[in-house]
């Protein structure tokens, strides 16, 4: 099968996203699920979420950050060109119910992650707040996309180029504050953070007082996807599971993220290694 680049775009800066032909993966996909990808047949193999899919025209589309030897031959390759293997849809999609007020957080290339789990969460007859933040106005991507999907969305850039100046977790912590006591269509049910390691434990910690439940997607320590290489083994509920095959959302208030954060740096010299080679 030809896992052809159909179109191909650039929405901030080292950022790619590329729509590809998949028919059989975007038949099946679902939100939070994601695709192991090979550039040619001597790559190595790099998990990717999907960040959207259309099953009548047979695409997928995948939106990364430039971080890699890989993703930096990937986000090279022109419109026509095919990628040798795409594998997938792989991991647990995420639970869906109708929990009643949803808050969505998102950091940096993280929003491509949040915007389908949003929509997901929509159309399942939730209230969804958004939260989405980079470092500036010109890194931030799909907010328009995710103001859309959102019945409320708030944007936070480190330098306030963009919305409010600072962190996701400080409007997270503001909204909190503000529904304490707050009726019962308003009252925050469930919290679905993902980004960066270290963003994901400070909202989790944020929200372990009050007891609101919080699930975070652990993709970004992903490497084979799995589940042979045990890269992305980690501490759950004191059981050690796998973010590719145990999830990769799990429950936020049970990950060891002192453990996580470590295993994360772990291939980092080589990995810096092989991007200026």
């Amino acid at each position: 099968m030809m896992f052809t680049v159909l179109s191909k775009d650039i929405p901030a800066k080292d950022v790619c996203a590329l729509t590809i032909e998949a028919p059989q993966i975007a038949a099946k996909a679902q939100a939070g699920q994601f695709v192991v990808i090979m550039v040619n047949e001597q790559g190595e193999r790099i998990p990717l979420t999907l960040a959207q899919w259309n099953s009548l025209k047979g695409t997928i589309t995948i939106i990364f950050q430039v971080c890699g030897y890989t993703t930096k031959t990937l986000a090279a390759l022109p419109v026509g060109a095919s990628l040798a293997h795409v594998l997938g849809p792989l991991g647990r999609p995420t639970r869906l119910e109708n929990y009643g007020t949803v808050i969505a957080v998102a950091g940096g290339v993280g929003v491509a992650e949040i915007l389908p789990v949003s929509r997901a969460f929509k159309a399942a007859g939730n209230r969804v707040v958004g939260i989405v933040g980079a470092r500036s106005q010109g890194l931030l991507i799909l907010e328009d996309q995710m103001r859309s999907t959102c019945d409320e969305l708030h944007v936070a850039t480190d330098d306030g180029s963009s919305g409010q100046k600072g962190f996701v977790t400080d409007i997270l912590r503001g909204i909190l504050d503000r529904r304490t006591g707050a009726p019962a269509d308003r009252r925050i049910n469930l919290v679905y953070a993902i980004g960066p390691v270290r963003m994901m434990q400070a909202v989790a910690e944020l929200t372990r007082p009050c007891g609101l439940k919080t699930i975070v997607s652990l993709n970004p320590i992903m490497v084979d996807a799995t589940g042979m290489c045990g890269a992305c083994r980690c501490t759950v509920d004191k059981k050690t599971v796998f973010a590719c095959v145990d999830g990769p959302d799990f429950d936020a208030h049970q990950v060891d993220f002192a453990e996580l954060e470590k295993r994360l740096g772990v291939f980092r010299s080589q990995e810096q290694t092989a991007y200026h080679a």
